[in-house]
């Protein structure tokens, strides 16, 4: 029987890619939710998309996301009020948040708030995967 002998590199980075494979993207336009859904899937991701935060808010009985992409600016509930309400309720999903609007003070206190990162539309690829890494780095800590 022939020995698989493999490196200790290898494993890591195995274990690296394995570290965030689920995640949610709440947005309230099924174009951007279609988009990125598509983006990910390309890299195995498992994505789950929610018009709504209540929407994603109600479905968190049936399991976390290791990552959250939440839109900034959304009826009823924002992607930062969304990341607050998870927080109150003692629940640590890294998020990213995207928006078309870039305002300073949003980016502050998205920060303040713990957002991993705050990206504008259309998101960059590089910058998006880049998060993504970010937030596993984070599941780990």
């Amino acid at each position: 029987m022939a020995k698989t002998t493999v490196s200790k590199a290898a494993l890591i980075v195995a274990l690296m890619l394995k570290i965030v494979r689920s995640i949610a993207i709440v947005d309230d336009d099924p174009a951007v939710l279609k988009a990125v859904a598509r983006l990910l899937s390309t890299r195995s991701f498992t994505v789950r998309t929610y018009l709504s935060g209540f929407q994603f808010l109600a479905s968190l009985q049936s399991g976390l996301p290791d990552c959250l992409i939440a839109d900034l600016q959304m009826p009823d509930m924002t992607g930062l009020e969304l990341q607050k309400n998870l927080a109150s309720r003692g629940l640590q999903i890294p998020t990213i948040i995207i928006t078309a609007h870039d305002e300073a003070g949003m980016r502050d206190e998205s920060k303040s708030a713990g957002v991993i990162a705050y990206l504008v539309k259309p998101v960059q690829d590089t910058s998006l995967f880049a998060a993504i890494d970010a937030s596993s780095r984070t599941t780990t800590n």
